[in-house]
Formats: structure tokens, sequence, C-alpha cells
């Protein structure tokens, strides 16, 4: 039908059946996708913008996705999009005449809602440049449309609903207690809202790192769970009548399996059995949640024990923290946790203050306070774990990736408790961070209340090089090399640091692996993560005693 150099994505039938939707590159500087003659030099690379870069993506300078319609019998094409900013994810008015699409900027850390005329591709943007669009769905009149978003970015989303004819907005709810599954950039699309008739939306969030089905009221705004697994869910397909809903499957034992509920006998079930024989084989780790009150809040943690726990030994103890800093863990199967519960390892993790999918005033505690209370939830959370006679208080180790990682580099300049610990492409120096990071210069901001010029002070104080001469606990650092969002440069100043302050350490780089490559990277790097790991803390900690 049609061909682009770049990959096409987001495909959409128009109601009629005569034509699709879908996003492609363009490249104004390329207009017509020609590569260079072979043994051409690669071009120099000229900026005038600062957001010229994105991770996962690479050097984009002003090529962008943008909004093309194609027409089934003909292939005959046109492009609709054209200002040099992403249009992501089109969705198709009932009437066949607009298309609603997500409109990014500032590297994707805010976006519009935009409505884009078919005939002329003319765009209306909905919602100011310092918000966050992160799932929309007309109504079936076509009238409205609802959208997940927030006037200023806060990490939490709300529920909006869109007056087409007169641009009005009007806001639904405030302060969600469950976080609506917008997806992650570059990586998984949202899961957008199906509307099951014309006053009533149904959504897929999350809740205390739970997935769940929720009814929004679009007159009255109220929000009734229909549905909650203990489980994390991706994706959202309804069928034609709004019966069945399927989504992906992972939790604590399962992953990569199907979920379909039936929303008229308000039933769930996993309806696939793709890694029962895996399983089988090699069991997961069991697993317990935990509450540890730190008034006035109280942090949730998970710990996963090995299969054949045997409650009359002694286990080393790893922590591992995640990324965001307004990210969760919860009941989805990470690999690396399973990996090194299943050898001989209590594995706890925790959703410390900051963590989202607990409302916008619990996900708001961390801001301006990295390494403040979040970290003495976490230490309150080992402190917990190790209360059991069968955790070895002598043998704990410290893990983390991302923002994760800023919190291992923290943990171990401010404590010697830990025999062994893992850093994955960390956030160790705020102002180099600010500065090389896709992202740096708007959510540096954002999350420490000022650029490193503003908040000076409190910069020096809480980025780990401050404290990276005092560090004694042995270090394994894993970085893809080409990681925009925490870019190399941070764990190479952290191996240099380390290393002069005659710290064991060891560097694992992963040649072309992005901030996103345990999860999108080759195999073969994914695996040597689960390798290496498991085999820094078994030299360490030692086995079950």
């Amino acid at each position: 039908m049609t061909r682009h150099a770049r990959p096409i994505g987001d495909l959409t039938w128009s109601p009629d059946g005569r034509s699709i939707a879908y996003t492609a590159l363009f490249d104004p500087e390329n207009p017509d996708e020609t590569e260079p003659p072979e043994g051409t030099a690669p071009p120099v690379r000229v900026t005038r913008r600062i957001d010229y870069k994105q991770d996962n993506r690479g050097y984009l300078g002003d090529a962008r996705t943008q909004v093309w319609v194609v027409d089934a019998a003909s292939g005959e094409r046109r492009m609709l999009t054209r200002e040099p900013v992403d249009h992501n994810y089109p969705q198709w008015s009932p009437d066949g005449t607009r298309l609603a699409v997500q409109v990014p900027n500032r590297n994707g850390m805010h976006s519009q809602l935009g409505i884009v005329t078919v005939a002329t591709g003319a765009t209306e943007l909905i919602g100011p440049e310092s918000g966050v669009v992160g799932l929309w769905s007309w109504s079936p009149s076509g009238d409205r449309i609802v959208f997940a978003g927030e006037p200023e970015r806060t990490w939490q989303l709300d529920w909006f609903v869109l007056e087409v004819a007169t641009g009005a907005v009007r806001r639904l709810t405030d302060d969600l207690q469950c976080l609506p599954d917008a997806g992650f950039p570059t990586l998984v699309p949202p899961s957008q809202p199906v509307w099951l008739d014309d006053g009533r939306v149904l959504f897929h969030a999350i809740q205390a790192g739970a997935s769940g089905l929720y009814v929004l009221d679009v007159e009255t705004g109220d929000v009734e769970l229909l549905h909650a697994w203990e489980a994390i869910h991706t994706g959202f397909s309804v069928d034609s009548t709004t019966r069945w809903v399927v989504q992906a499957h992972t939790s604590l034992a399962a992953a990569g399996e199907i979920s379909a509920f039936d929303l008229q006998d308000r039933t769930g079930q996993i309806i696939t059995a793709i890694n029962e024989a895996v399983f089988s084989e090699a069991p997961p780790a069991g697993w317990e949640r935990l509450e540890v009150r730190r008034d006035p809040l109280t942090i949730e943690a998970w710990l996963l024990k090995p299969s054949g726990f045997d409650p009359t030994k002694r286990y080393p103890v790893v922590l591992d923290i995640h990324g965001g800093p307004n990210g969760y863990y919860g009941h989805r199967f990470v690999p690396l946790q399973q990996c090194l519960a299943t050898n001989g390892v209590l594995l706890v993790f925790a959703n410390p203050r900051g963590s989202s999918s607990y409302g916008r005033h619990f996900t708001q505690q961390v801001t301006g306070d990295w390494g403040g209370e979040d970290f003495h939830d976490l230490m309150a959370v080992v402190d917990a774990v190790l209360e059991r006679p069968y955790a070895d208080p002598d043998r704990t180790g410290v893990l983390g990736y991302s923002y994760g990682g800023y919190m291992t580099a923290w943990t171990i300049g401010q404590t010697d408790r830990f025999k062994a610990a893992i850093c994955g492409a960390p956030v160790f120096d705020f102002e180099s961070f600010y500065g090389t990071s896709d992202i740096g210069h708007v959510f540096g901001p954002l999350q420490w209340g000022g650029t490193p010029r503003e908040v000076e002070e409190w910069c020096a104080a809480r980025s780990p090089s401050t404290f990276a001469h005092r560090v004694r606990t042995p270090t394994l650092i894993i970085h893809g090399e080409a990681d925009d969002r925490c870019p190399i440069g941070q764990g190479e100043e952290m191996f240099v640091a380390l290393t002069q302050a005659g710290c064991e350490v060891e560097f694992a780089r992963n040649p072309g692996g992005s901030h996103l490559f345990l999860a999108a990277g080759p195999p073969a790097h994914r695996e040597d993560v689960l390798t290496r790991a498991r085999a820094w803390f078994k030299d360490r900690l030692g086995e079950p005693s």
C-alpha cells in the first residue's frame, strides 16, 4: 500500500474503512527519505533546539513523527501534520473528519492534545504547554473527548472532558488515587479509554502497584472500581460489543500471558498458559506483602523468597530500588528480581514516598527531597525485613536503576551497612546530568526546585558525587553506552570517583544500549546483566547458611 524508510506505527482505520491514519518519522532536511551514497561521510549535525535527542531514539535534529493518511484502495497518501514536534497515536472522530493526537514537547516531559482536521491538516492544541495529556477518547457522538492529563507536571493524571465545538475543558476528578495507564514513551503505548455509552468511560489504571478496571462517570466525575488484580496489565483491547476486555498479564507468579475480563459477569481469567512449562521447571519466587509505618505515611513493600525457602536458614538480603523517582514497583514479574530471589537471596522492593499509583500527595513527597525521607523509607523497609530470624543482617546488598541508580549511589555514600551494590544508569551528579540528559533541562528543575545554579547548595548536598570519596561498598556499575536519559558520563564519573576512593568497583558498559536496554536491548546484553548481577551478589554475600 505504501512504504517509508523509517518504521510505520500507530495504525488506525477510518470509520468508513477507506483510509488508514498512521505515524512515521519525517525529516525536513531529507523529505524524500533518500539514503546517502555509499562511502559518504555522515553529515555534520547542527541544532538550534534543546530537544535535539531522545533516549531510545538517539539524535533527532528536527526529525519528528508526523501523521499521514493513506487511501486503502489506491495507496495515495497525504502528510497531515508538519510542525517539527511529534504527533502520536491518532484517533479518528466518529464522523471521520478529524483526528485526536498527542503532541509532546520538551522531549515528552510535557504534551498537549491536538485536534487535526483531516481535510486540511490544521491542528488545534488543547491544554497548556506545561501540562500533560496521556490518554484520550472520542465520545460515541463525537461531541466530546475525555482525556487524562494534568495542567502542571505532577506525575499524577486526572480526568477532563473537552467540548469539541467550543473548546471548553471541564475537570472531572482531582487527585485520583489510581494512575491511568498512559504507557511509557518510545516503548509502551497508552491504554486508551473506551466509552461504554454516552456517559460512562472504561479505563485501566494502576493503584498501589496493581492493575484495575475502572468506570468514570463523565457527568459527575465519580470513579468506580470494577475489578482489581494482583498483577500488572498492559494494553487495552475491547471487543465491538464492549463485553470483553483483553490485556497482557504479568504478576509475581506469571509472565507473558493474556487476560480476559467479562464486563457482563464481572469475572476475569487468564486465557493462555504460554510460560507454564517454564515455570513448572523453574518456579518463580514466593512472595509476601509488608507495610512499614513512617508517620504520617505507610510504605508498601514486597519480599521475594527462594522456591524451597527454609526458615531455619539465614539468607542474604538485597534491596531493589525502582526508577522514576515517580515510578512504582508491585505485582510485576521483574526478571532481575526473580533471578536473584530464586538463587538464594531474600529480595525486597518497596514504594517509598514519591512513588506513583498512590495519588498526587504521596507522589509529590519526593519533590525537592531526593535522598531525604525517601532514603529513610527504604532503610526502614530493610530494617523491618532484618527483624526476621532468617534474614542475615551481616549480608545485605542494594541495587537500583536510573533513579534507583541514583538512590543506590546515594545510599553507599551515606552508610556502609551494605556489603555489595549494583548501580544501574545512575544520576550521579546533578549539574552534569542537567546539561547532558535529554530531559535534564526540564526534569531537573521540576524535581529539584530549580536549575543547578538556582539551587546550587541543594544540588551539592544531594548529589552522590559529593560523597563518593567515602564509599567502601564493592560496587558494580551497569550502563548503556547510548543512554541519552542518564548518559554514560554519569556512570563514568562514578567509576572514576570510586576507583580514586580505593573502592572495589567494576564497570559493565553495554554498546548501543539506551536507557531502556534492560527492556528493549539485545537479549544477550539482558542475559549478561542477569548473570553478572547474580554472580556479583553471590560472590560477596554468599549462599543461604
